[in-house]
This record gives structure tokens, sequence and C-alpha cells, in this order.
């Protein structure tokens, strides 16, 4: 009855794949399909420089823990907890990967400001998907003239 976008972007927010989905669906069922509808050809991922994926919760599950080192990407992510079990111990917080959720929800709000994505009108998914795409482009295009 719903849709929802999954998002992978970089870590200015840019948009590198968008995967449209059913809103009741959960996260996991999608993650494979987000990693694989990248649009840019990624740097293959060495020891030197590895390939970083920065994940919520709705992501914490074997199957997509796999499936994200099969393509040779670094984890990092917030686990689960049982219920009944006392919370983690607090770590010290990683300075040269900070925690970084903050990114996707900002381009997850500059897809809101198109109002055709907020109220979707569009009966066919084709149709959504193609002005997912399009926002995507002027997100690309605005950052290009602001980063440069």
């Amino acid at each position: 009855m719903g849709t929802k976008r999954q998002v992978l972007t970089d870590r200015r927010g840019v948009p590198l794949s968008v995967v449209i989905g059913a809103a009741n669906r959960n996260d996991m069922k999608v993650a494979a399909a987000t990693l694989d509808e990248i649009i840019v050809e990624r740097p293959t991922p060495t020891v030197v420089s590895p390939q970083h994926l920065c994940r919520d919760k709705g992501f914490d599950y074997p199957e997509t823990d796999r499936a994200a080192e099969a393509r040779g990407y670094t984890l990092h992510t917030a686990r689960k907890r049982k219920r009944g079990q006392p919370p983690p111990a607090l770590l010290p917080a990683d300075p040269q990967h900070p925690a970084r959720r903050w990114v996707v929800e900002r381009t997850n709000s500059w897809h809101h400001r198109f109002r055709t994505l907020r109220v979707r009108f569009e009966k066919t998914a084709a149709n959504y998907r193609g002005l997912v795409q399009l926002a995507c482009l002027f997100i690309v295009y605005r950052l290009r003239l602001i980063l440069g």
C-alpha cells in the first residue's frame, strides 16, 4: 500500500543507487539489489584503500552481511540487541570512520523537496522510478554546482 526508496549514497550525499520497493517489505530483502544497482563504477577495494559501507540496524542480518562482504565492502553497522539483553558497552567513536547516517537522511530530505515524490501520484512503478531518477539527476547537478 506504499512505496519505499532504498538509497545508497557516497559520503557527500550524492545518490549512487536507488531501488524502489514496497513499503511493507523488509529492508534486508532489497539490500543486495541496492548494492547491485550502483550507476558509477566503483574502484577496486584493496587493503590500503578499502570500500566502507555504513548501515543502520535495519540491515543487521547475516544475509546482508554476506552480500556486502561478497562485493568487497568493509561493514560498519549498528547492531541490534535481543530483548532483555543489556545495552552493549559504549566504545569510543572511531575518528577515521564516524557514523554518517545523517548523510542518507539529508539525501532523503532532498528527495522530499520534489512534491511528486512526496505524494506519489503515479500509478505505475516505472513512471515513479523515472521521476526518482530525474530527482537524483537534479540532486547531482546541484551538488556539482556547489561542491565542484
